[in-house]
């Protein structure tokens, strides 16, 4: 169907979740969904569908910052016809109200990109906000497992090795951590008309300078992904937005 993605119209469910990780969408794909079916392995940017709770679930990983989770995800949106997006990715703290394993939902996104000029023609600043409806429904999950979602803002950059501090910078007018792909994913939901929420764990801290493994950030993250799941299941529930 595109340059980027083999699956065929109709093989991707109505909701995905991306995480940037491959290995984490594959992760996803073995231990949560029933009869996953890999869809799509080009550049092997591994997409699955399958079932969970009896719901069509989707999950397929984004890559690397804003231009591949923008490309990624305007083709889920545009061209397979996806209604919802949730991102579960990692993130560095830039707040001392985190620590390290937290789970965070990003209500906006703060980014020093220029991602949405670029790509939709804007002169001036998109705010680029979450699905209300789909952090509500997320937060909701967590009250009801018991879990310590911190709700907040992200800040989302196209420099991962930043000589200039900028993120704790960010993090001292509310940011609560930095990472790569919220921005461009947000952005292309507002434009498309869909719906999209970005679930983080907190895997490094800046202020306190903790960080994990490799390994863990890729298969040890299950209550990111379970909130994740849940909220995908009751969100297909309620229908698409506006209907």
């Amino acid at each position: 169907m595109t340059p980027q993605n083999e699956a065929r119209k109709g093989e991707f469910a109505k909701t995905v979740l991306m995480p940037g990780d491959p290995l984490r969408a594959k992760f996803v794909a073995e231990n949560f969904l029933t009869d996953a079916k890999l869809v799509n392995n080009v550049r092997y940017a591994q997409g699955y569908t399958g079932t969970y709770k009896g719901t069509p679930i989707s999950v397929m990983s984004s890559g690397m910052g804003i231009p591949s989770m923008g490309i990624y995800s305007y083709e889920l949106y545009n061209v397979y016809d996806v209604d919802h997006i949730i991102r579960i990715g990692t993130a560095g703290g830039i707040s001392e109200k985190l620590k390290l394993r937290d789970v965070v939902a990003a209500m906006g996104a703060s980014t020093n990109s220029a991602y949405a000029q670029n790509q939709f023609k804007l002169f001036g600043q998109l705010c680029a906000t979450a699905s209300y409806r789909m952090l509500e429904t997320c937060v909701a999950v967590s009250r009801e497992r018991g879990s310590s979602l911190v709700v907040g803002n992200a800040y989302c950059t196209d420099n991962f090795y930043d000589a200039s501090g900028a993120a704790l910078e960010w993090g001292k007018l509310g940011c609560l951590v930095v990472e790569m792909e919220s921005y461009a994913l947000y952005t292309n939901a507002l434009q498309a008309g869909k719906e999209a929420l970005a679930l983080f764990t907190v895997s490094d801290h800046i202020v306190t300078g903790e960080e994990d493994d490799p390994q863990s950030r890729q298969n040890s993250y299950t209550e990111m992904m379970e909130i994740a799941l849940e909220t995908a299941v009751r969100i297909q529930g309620l229908g698409v937005r506006g209907r």
